[in-house]
């Protein structure tokens, strides 16, 4: 009973990696390994970039929009017409300003999704699900081995970009105490380069932090996915038993046995004809065979397709009907001519050699 109880326990124990199938039904449902670090490395690395290449011109868009507010809107009469105006030629100015950066975040973002795990549409991954509300459910992953994982990622990324921050202002500590002496537009610049410098800085960081994070998810999601032996038996069982699954299997089968028998014609010696309805196809090597073997045999299109490609390679074709029918029915592909019929294949064999003869 122990015994029973032992090989039962190891038999659910999920130490089988993954089968294709089991991980094309994760993948469904939105379950990849994916590292959130790379898109924020990304976009980070990205978006500073990107305003060091346009920043001026952003800023100046935000300067001639300060001098309207100031020179012209605080003017204007406050009253139910004027606000509204004022607002949304605001909204207008700051979203001319916002929208290439939220674009380069986006574009940035879903490309490095798809660089992770390709283009993946998974509806089945936002579905409302009771086990995501679970209190139980909610301890467990907060006090799982992975919330732990997560935590001491978090405060070494946090450490790490503390100290990263605190050196590159250390470096340039005497350009921010004579900030007092610049002007205001050489101080933003000052403090704007000095910012670009950290968001570079501070990006690089994290894509490099990023790297073995995104391995880890590989390692923890196919661990996650492992498989018992019992599990791996259960797909086995439902893969054969598939009646879709079977019919395609055989399918595949007889078109590769038709492929590799299409591909001795040319080799045969003669085709034996009924003459429409079989062909059987024999070849003959008085070195290597004790006897003729049929290499090739198919009724009607079958047959067709054997007597026309037979023509095109130049093979004798020999009407017969009683041989043929008889080679059909009596003798499977690869087998030797049965030895009742050894007579009247060495007379068509004869009758060949002698035609070839003849040609040559």
């Amino acid at each position: 009973m122990k015994l029973r109880l032992d090989l039962q326990y190891f038999s659910q124990e999920k130490t089988e990696e993954a089968t294709p199938k089991k991980k094309q039904e994760t993948r469904d449902k939105g379950q990849v390994p994916k590292s959130t670090d790379i898109n924020t490395a990304l976009i980070l690395l990205s978006v500073f970039l990107f305003m060091f290449v346009y920043g001026r011109v952003l800023g100046e868009h935000l300067y001639e929009t300060m001098q309207v507010v100031f020179q012209e809107y605080i003017q204007w009469e406050v009253n139910e017409s004027t606000i509204p105006a004022i607002f949304q030629e605001l909204a207008i100015e700051t979203g001319l300003v916002i929208a290439p950066i939220m674009l380069i975040a986006l574009v940035v973002g879903a490309g490095a999704s798809m660089l992770q795990v390709g283009f993946l549409f998974a509806p089945e991954s936002i579905k409302f699900k009771p086990s995501k509300i679970n209190p139980l459910s909610g301890a467990k992953r907060i006090f799982s081995l992975r919330a732990l994982v997560e935590f001491l990622k978090s405060m070494l990324k946090i450490t790490l970009v503390g100290v990263l921050a605190f050196t590159i202002i250390w470096l340039n500590l005497d350009s921010l105490l004579f900030l007092s002496q610049k002007s205001v537009a050489d101080g933003f610049g000052e403090i704007a380069r000095l910012t670009g410098i950290i968001g570079v800085c501070v990006a690089l960081l994290l894509l490099f932090l990023a790297i073995p994070d995104y391995l880890y998810q590989r390692h923890d999601h196919e661990k996650q996915i492992k498989m018992s032996k019992q599990d791996v038996k259960d797909e086995n069982k439902k893969m054969e038993g598939d009646p879709q699954i079977k019919s395609k299997r055989r399918k595949q089968q007889q078109e590769m046995a038709m492929q590799r028998m299409m591909q001795e014609v040319p080799q045969a010696d003669v085709v034996i004809t009924n003459p429409t309805h079989f062909a059987i196809a024999l070849s003959y090597d008085e070195d290597k065979m004790a006897a003729p073997k049929i290499t090739a045999k198919g009724a009607d299109f079958v047959a067709y397709r054997i007597k026309t490609l037979a023509k095109k390679n130049d093979v004798v074709l020999v009407e017969n009907k009683y041989l043929a029918r008889s080679l059909y029915y009596q003798a499977d592909i690869d087998d030797e001519v049965p030895e009742e019929l050894f007579k009247a294949v060495a007379e068509v064999l004869a009758y060949v050699y002698r035609l070839k003869n003849q040609l040559v």
